[in-house]
């Protein structure tokens, strides 16, 4: 349920800019236990690592690395199947 504030554009831009004020102070990271230069650092290079990894990798490589993403996913729903199939029927009597 909205609070009553929620209407009032004024509060709602304050709260906004606590929120992204909160994201970036290095006290308000400390508080939630996180290493502040860790944070800085993935906020830094968290947002180009898919790329970079892509433009670095040949095509073999990336072939290996999509064969073997496949291959996880399978082996992980073959043991959840897996596990569904071993179990004995009920017989109805």
């Amino acid at each position: 349920m909205p609070k009553k504030d929620a209407d009032d554009p004024n509060l709602f831009a304050k709260s906004v800019l606590d929120q992204i004020i909160a994201k970036h102070d290095p006290e308000a990271i400390r508080e939630q236990g996180k290493n502040p230069h860790a944070v800085a650092l993935g906020l830094r290079g968290g947002s180009k690592g898919g790329y970079a990894r892509a433009d670095s990798t040949t095509a073999k490589q990336r072939q290996k690395i999509a064969k073997d993403a496949v291959a996880a996913r399978w082996n992980k729903r073959a043991k959840s199947t897996k596990s569904s199939k071993t179990a004995k029927p009920v017989k109805n009597s």
